[in-house]
């Protein structure tokens, strides 16, 4: 094992043990918990790290680097986008991506729509593309997500298509917010965005510095990249 294999091992090892924590002290299973490896701005050879490792769900936010790195990963993973999206971006995205979780806006849903239905015309995909509505907390749009009270209007912008599975929900603690005022907030939007689509199970939140508030509040996906890897690297071309 390299070296830089052995210091990802001994990261994995403990984001493992703090979500094993995190759950045990919320009274939850580490397997309603799934890690999600931000792998953004580091080498593809990371990326094979960590799925040599056993991590089955990488992410990207930007679809040039991801496009490269997916291209590049030979291994049995699932790839994300996380980061925001231009809808002229969206069939380049469709190409790698098994999931889209920053979704923000209706047109934005349309267009992975029309470019996973390309896609599959071109036998350059077979299944939908999983889908997670971006949340705005604290509703600035500078930061991307869709207002919380227009979840409900996006997401049936997104179950208006075959080629598109709604999964559920992602938004990030706003900068400034405490993280456990933040995920009650975003908690609350899940449960009820679950009562009217049934398939939104999915509560992605919670990152390297405030996972265990989100385990602690049903998060179901934690995005981690600066805690498995380090500070940010330099991207493979």
């Amino acid at each position: 094992m390299t070296d830089r294999a052995a210091e990802i091992a001994a990261n994995l090892a403990d984001v493992r043990a703090r979500i094993e924590a995190a759950c045990k002290a919320a009274g939850r299973s580490p397997e309603e918990v799934r890690l999600l490896a931000v792998t953004k701005t580091f080498p593809a050879s990371d990326a094979a790290i960590l799925a040599g490792l056993g991590v089955r769900d990488l992410a990207e936010n930007r679809d040039q680097e991801a496009a490269a790195k997916a291209a590049e990963v030979d291994a049995p993973v699932r790839w994300h986008m996380v980061g925001r999206l231009q809808r002229n971006k969206a069939r380049s995205v469709v190409r790698w991506a098994d999931e889209v979780q920053s979704v923000d806006s209706p047109r934005l849903a349309e267009a992975l729509a029309r470019a996973v239905a390309a896609a599959r015309d071109a036998g350059e995909r077979t299944e939908p593309l999983d889908v997670l509505v971006q949340a705005s907390i604290d509703g600035d749009p500078a930061r991307g997500g869709c207002p919380l009270d227009r979840l409900p209007e996006l997401a049936h912008g997104v179950i208006r298509s075959s080629d598109l599975r709604l999964r559920g929900i992602m938004a990030v603690a706003p900068l400034g917010m405490e993280p456990r005022a933040a995920f009650d907030r975003l908690a609350s939007v899940a449960g009820e965005l679950r009562t009217e689509f049934p398939t939104a199970r999915e509560l992605s939140c919670g990152m390297s510095n405030d996972l265990e508030e989100a385990i602690d509040y049903g998060s179901t996906c934690v995005r981690v990249g600066t805690a498995l890897l380090g500070g940010r690297g330099l991207a493979s071309p």
